[in-house]
């Protein structure tokens, strides 16, 4: 049985296919292609392609047309493109990264070269495939723990924690800066919501959503989330994805508090400057309200490979000076006296 992954070729010339098939039949099962349409045509066959090696410069369609369709495509959008290609201005390069492509090589290429992103890519899918695997087993193990053991709630609150903790640890394992985020959010929003005076319902409520609020994260390549320059706006428009994609994932369970709608909206603000719909003021789940103030808190404070952490009154002066505005003011009020008057401190990450 083959074993190798597999690998589209994309090139109007022989030559070229011919030269890439033989830098990389050793690791891969190739399939090729000459035009764009045909590209389409195999890249949807089962099994699907791991990888894709795309030439731009292609007649009747060119290979950036044939990745934004293969981005648009929901059973094509998860497939790795490469371009390999003899444009090599960096406006031609940054092109084919905003349409979704991970890497760009030009031609004449050099076959270690080659062979070495080919692998990092593939590697790449294979532990981004695994986790994704693991987060729908973990999802599918909550569903059924819900389902069996409503009636009896302190034993189900247990094993929905358990679950949820499980998900939140398999989705860390992708980025090791953000570690522990998923937690401290939800232990400063927990805190957050008692100062508050909120009912003991919406407080545990608040603490689950914040175990998960970043559950989507999943779908963002790893590659993004630690990367330490500036995103493009196409990659950063992957991350707030984040969102929605969360929301899907958990919309079908049963949770006694509106999780789902915790994970989709907090990242709103109150006045409309938010993601993914713009939703403003009371539009917002006051739950979500108060998870978008603790996750910006922690977040600030936390190092990212982009930039390192601030100090805590640096993020307490941005909910402070964007109070009412963008955060609610009530729940700033509570967590600028959780941490200026109560002592309040977040786990070190």
């Amino acid at each position: 049985m083959n074993n190798k992954p597999k690998a589209l070729i994309v090139d109007d010339v022989a030559e070229n296919l011919h030269f890439l098939v033989n830098i990389l039949k050793d690791d891969c099962a190739i399939v090729a292609a000459k035009s764009g349409e045909k590209a389409l045509e195999l890249s949807c066959a089962e099994p699907k392609p791991d990888i894709i090696l795309l030439d731009i410069m292609m007649p009747d369609m060119n290979g950036y047309e044939v990745c934004k369709t293969l981005k648009e495509n929901p059973g094509t959008s998860s497939i790795p493109v490469i371009f390999v290609t003899a444009l090599s201005e960096s406006t031609d390069e940054a092109q084919g990264l905003e349409l979704g492509a991970v890497d760009y090589l030009t031609k004449p290429v050099v076959p270690e070269l080659v062979r070495a992103r080919v692998r990092n890519q593939l590697e790449l899918k294979r532990h981004r495939d695994h986790l994704e695997e693991l987060v729908d087993e973990k999802t599918s193990e909550l569903k059924k723990a819900y389902k069996l053991l409503q009636g009896n709630s302190d034993r189900m609150r247990s094993v929905l924690l358990r679950t949820i903790e499980a998900i939140a640890l398999t989705l860390e394992k992708r980025d090791p800066y953000t570690a522990g985020h998923q937690q401290r959010v939800a232990d400063l929003a927990q805190n957050i919501a008692l100062e508050m005076g909120l009912g003991p319902e919406q407080v545990e409520g608040i603490y689950f959503g914040g175990l998960v609020h970043d559950i989507g994260k999943i779908n963002v390549p790893a590659e993004l989330l630690a990367r330490p320059g500036k995103l493009t706006e196409y990659e950063y428009l992957i991350i707030k994805e984040h969102s929605k994609v969360g929301y899907d994932i958990i919309k079908d369970i049963d949770f006694p508090w509106p999780v789902a709608k915790m994970v989709l909206q907090h990242h709103e603000r109150l006045d409309g400057s938010g993601y993914p719909n713009g939703i403003k003021g009371d539009d917002i789940l006051l739950e979500a309200r108060v998870l978008a103030v603790a996750d910006v808190v922690e977040a600030m404070q936390s190092h990212r490979p982009y930039r390192p952490g601030h100090d805590i009154d640096v993020a307490l002066d941005e909910i402070r000076s964007h109070r009412g505005r963008r955060y609610d003011p009530d729940v700033v009020d509570s967590c600028l006296a959780l941490f200026t008057e109560k002592g309040y401190e977040l786990a070190k990450g």
